[in-house]
């Protein structure tokens, strides 16, 4: 009755016969509260779909000022410089208990992926062996080796469950750490690989002190 008298009466301007005893004033007013309530409803929707979305904004801005808040802050260049230096003493002490010589590199890198480090390096006796193989050791270049191999890896050197490549020899002696902020790296060439190990994780744990 009410969406016959809607279309018939309220909709149309054209005069139409009233219907005996239909009582049209309680009609059209049902029908005019119905409708505000409609509108009622429909503001209501409304106004919550945009809370909803200030309320999801809010959330996403308090989670990125949270993240950045618990973010690592980057290290110290003159406190990473002291921690290297550190390092490379008592890798230096360590292999002269061992009785051995050659090239010790500690590096740090920053952030869960290791996209760049800051590196430095220390000849402990000889950078070369030139009687250690038939064309001669250069014993930084691959002391640097076992470092890149760490760098892609994230294993200590000669531990990976894959074949080298090409720029790496899969050979022991490098040994890296992740620290809250990112990896260290340290890698020792010159001696045995078991001794290049001992004197890799003598450096690592005087750097490690710092983080």
């Amino acid at each position: 009755m009410f969406a016959w008298f809607r279309r018939h009466q309220l909709l149309d301007d054209t005069p139409r016969k009233r219907i005996p005893g239909v009582d049209y004033s309680v009609a059209s007013q049902t029908l005019k509260m119905r409708i505000v309530r409609k509108r009622e409803r429909d503001g209501m929707k409304t106004g919550n779909i945009v809370l909803g979305i200030l309320f999801a904004a809010a959330t996403a801005v308090s989670a990125t000022h949270a993240m950045a808040a618990n973010a690592p802050k980057p290290v110290n260049a003159k406190k990473l410089d002291a921690l290297a230096t550190t390092a490379l003493e008592t890798m230096k002490q360590k292999a002269a208990e061992l009785k051995i010589q050659g090239v010790a590199v500690v590096s740090y890198a920053q952030g869960d992926a290791i996209e760049g480090w800051t590196s430095k390096m220390a000849v402990v006796g000889h950078m070369t062996d030139p009687k250690a193989s038939e064309k001669g050791n250069n014993l930084l270049g691959i002391a640097y080796a076992k470092s890149a191999e760490m760098a892609s890896t994230l294993q200590d050197s000669g531990t990976a469950k894959r074949p080298p490549m090409t720029g790496e020899f899969g050979w022991q002696g490098g040994v890296i750490l992740q620290v809250k902020g990112g990896y260290i790296i340290v890698a020792f060439s010159g001696g045995k690989s078991e001794d290049d190990v001992q004197v890799s994780k003598a450096g690592l744990e005087a750097m490690k002190k710092g983080f």
